[in-house]
């Protein structure tokens, strides 16, 4: 895999400022995910500060400023539930992120 050179230039750290990457690192809560799923984290594209996919098929983002949907306060959002839907709770409720994802699997 070719690595990319690049310039750091004040856009990437206006970028870090604005989307309060200290200060998320600190409040972003730990998860402990089961051993039997396999996690890839992948790049925060579309304004979410944190995205990754579980087992390949159910996508998994933290949307902290209302910035892909409106619910107040910062939230993960999981696609797709065993119904097909969408599944948002609440950044610190991560047994109900995981129970969502467990029977998503």
């Amino acid at each position: 895999m070719e690595h990319k050179q690049f310039e750091v230039s004040m856009t990437h750290y206006d970028y870090e400022n604005a989307f309060e990457w200290i200060r998320w690192m600190q409040e972003i809560p730990s998860i402990n995910f089961p051993k039997e799923w396999a996690i890839k984290i992948i790049p925060p594209f579309g304004n979410a500060v944190v995205r990754f996919r579980v087992n390949e098929d159910i996508s998994v983002y933290l949307d902290c400023y209302d910035a892909l949907g409106y619910v107040g306060v910062p939230y993960w959002e999981m696609y797709p539930t065993k119904e097909g839907d969408t599944f948002r709770c609440d950044m610190n409720d991560i047994d109900e992120l995981l129970d969502a994802i467990s029977k998503a699997i």
